[in-house]
């Protein structure tokens, strides 16, 4: 989709602020229903749950493409996110619970390795559809391949994994991190003005009262001192919270990049951006095995060296730069992500008890999502900041090379600071007494 934004805002005549909503507020309905979504389906079925995100997830991309104004795109945007939640919030706790702890690095491995497979082929295949049909076809192709999903599940995914007893729902603790979520994205929005500082830290309230509250709670969405217990599982949360939040607005930035100040076509960039993924894909089975035989944290920091290096090589460019420069600067921000990923969440599955894969999975999804929008937030930030509410053209490169040119320097410190976190985080005796005792 973010390779199809900007003939989706010329044809919807969207301005920058909205434009820059399409990907932020599928991921604020994603943050504010992942913990909720996970303990659902730690109760009543993970398949179940998983099941229906991939329905509703299918519906709402068929009203999308339907929609014929921007208000309504982000509606079902927001529907398309609250869909995602169920089914990331479950896929893991699902290969978790049928595959041995001394095989879970691999089976991990295999899975981001199709998440991948599938990033790499997104941009391409948006690009040629939005070029050669229209930006609405980005949003139908999703309907047919969920169709497929739902008929192999039916006949080849046996079973059902659930909880033997039930927990209670914590109705005060989902609301409350909604409106946490909610407030966030909206404060950072409005910054610099009176009102955004209000609701950002309106937020960090929110935000406050949930952690005590779950503290507090007999059957809280989440047990806060799993944090306590493990420092493998604290560490590696924060860890993928600042990798994850150093890299998603990059995607959806150097689309603009590339199609607005280089030029290129859409089929064009996304051949361009397909290369992190496709790096990414490469390497994570590779990461999987290995974190089966060595130390998480020795890999994964690996793996974020190698993503700063990435990052460094993109803060060089300009409107001169070339294509072979930014591939070059995305290639190796996949094989550093793709090194990274794999053990990070091996360590943060490994460090919980069985009955509580689900949540451990959502949140694992949460700190990956929560990086995702407030990366996003920021540089919608810099976007209303450079750009208001003009549409973005040509006529408007200079303000959006700065706003990239800003965004890229932020992902670089984001980076920085998940290495320094990754390397502090436990040995793998720590992770294998932990997963013992569960």
């Amino acid at each position: 989709m973010n390779v199809a934004i900007p003939s989706l805002a010329s044809d919807l005549h969207a301005d920058a602020a909205k434009v820059g909503w399409l990907p932020t507020i599928y991921l604020l309905s994603n943050v504010a229903f992942m913990l909720p979504a996970g303990k659902l389906a730690d109760n009543y079925g993970r398949k179940r749950f998983y099941v229906a995100g991939l329905a509703l997830n299918a519906f709402a991309a068929l009203m999308s493409g339907m929609a014929n104004n921007i208000d309504l795109i982000l509606f079902w945007r927001f529907i398309q996110g609250l869909a995602g939640s169920m089914i990331f919030g479950t896929g893991i706790a699902i290969v978790t619970s049928v595959v041995p702890a001394h095989k879970r690095g691999s089976a991990l491995g295999i899975v981001a390795a199709c998440v991948y497979v599938g990033l790499t082929m997104a941009p391409a295949i948006g690009g040629y559809l939005t070029e050669v049909i229209s930006w609405r076809a980005v949003f139908y192709f999703q309907v047919p391949l969920v169709v497929v999903l739902l008929i192999v599940i039916h006949f080849s995914l046996k079973g059902e994994w659930k909880n033997d007893i039930p927990d209670k729902f914590d109705y005060k603790g989902t609301l409350l991190f909604g409106a946490f979520s909610i407030a966030l994205v909206y404060g950072l929005s409005k910054l610099p003005s009176v009102l955004g500082i209000f609701v950002s830290i309106l937020s960090l309230i929110f935000i406050a009262i949930f952690i005590l509250h779950q503290s507090k709670s007999a059957q809280p969405l989440i047990r806060v001192q799993m944090f306590k217990e493990s420092r493998v599982f604290s560490l590696s949360l924060a860890t993928s919270f600042f990798m994850y939040g150093s890299n998603f607005a990059i995607v959806f930035l150097m689309s603009l990049y590339l199609q607005y100040i280089k030029g290129f076509t859409p089929a064009h960039a996304g051949k361009i951006l397909l290369l992190q993924a496709l790096a990414m894909a490469i390497m994570a089975p590779i990461a999987g095995k290995l974190s089966d035989r060595f130390q998480p944290r020795v890999i994964a920091t690996l793996g974020c060296m190698i993503v700063a290096s990435g990052f460094i090589l993109m803060n060089q460019i300009d409107t001169t730069t070339s294509a072979m420069h930014v591939g070059t600067a995305l290639v190796l921000i996949g094989l550093g992500f793709g090194l990274f990923s794999t053990p990070n969440n091996s360590a943060i599955m490994g460090a919980v008890s069985k009955n509580e894969v689900g949540v451990a999975s959502a949140s694992m999804n949460l700190s990956r999502t929560v990086g995702n929008l407030l990366g996003m937030s920021i540089v919608n930030l810099m976007l209303h900041y450079y750009l208001g509410d003009r549409v973005i053209s040509q006529q408007t490169s200079d303000e959006l090379m700065l706003t990239v040119a800003l965004a890229l320097k932020m992902s670089l410190i984001f980076v920085v600071l998940a290495t320094v976190l990754s390397s502090f985080r436990g040995r793998r005796e720590e992770l294998t007494a932990s997963s013992s005792s569960s």
